[in-house]
């Protein structure tokens, strides 16, 4: 247990029954009245962000995650196919627990995965990741100074913001946190 005011970025906490992530918190002293902690929490559930108040004499349950490293095999209609690192076991995700990590994963990656009583929770990802471009108009000879930009569709089907002189079939870098274009890949 933890008391209100030890609120940090990226803690699990749980609350009201389900497990949340601390996704931001800000300590406030209001004028009148005894301090507090607003914290915005993201449900490892269901994805719902929740804005709460917790006082200090509040009594949270911190929740420890098993971090372990799997490796990316293959994904179908409804599940994304881990490898433990650890053990050799093949582990099935569902596609919906995957979430928008789906679309910076590829084949033989390997990550941490969040795990809380044998179910996997969050996923930790790289800042940046490479993807090859699956589809975008053709790029056109000597745009390269302009700072216009074209959609363009990945493999994993994450669409990008990319200069015109990216084609189909390149690879690009992708930060994982803004969706950005960060260079050739």
């Amino acid at each position: 247990m933890v008391d209100g005011s030890a609120l940090r970025r990226g803690m699990v906490i749980k609350h009201e029954g389900e497990l949340y992530v601390v996704t931001d918190y800000q300590h406030v002293k209001p004028g009148k009245g005894p301090a507090y902690m607003q914290a915005a929490m993201k449900s490892l559930k269901t994805g719902r962000i929740l804005r709460q108040r917790f006082r200090s004499n509040d009594n949270l349950e911190q929740v420890y995650l098993d971090s372990r490293r799997m490796q990316f095999l293959y994904s179908d209609d409804t599940h994304f196919h881990f490898m433990d690192q650890d053990d050799y076991e093949t582990v099935a995700i569902e596609a919906d627990v995957v979430g928008d990590a789906r679309y910076y994963i590829t084949e033989g990656m390997v990550i941490d995965v969040g795990m809380h009583e044998g179910r996997a929770l969050s996923f930790d990802l790289p800042t940046s990741v490479v993807l090859e471009i699956a589809e975008t108009e053709p790029g056109i000879k000597g745009d390269t100074v302009s700072a216009s930009t074209k959609p363009a569709k990945t493999v994993t089907g994450l669409v990008v913001q990319v200069p015109l002189f990216i084609n189909r079939g390149e690879r690009i870098k992708v930060d994982t946190r803004t969706d950005a274009y960060l260079g050739r890949g």
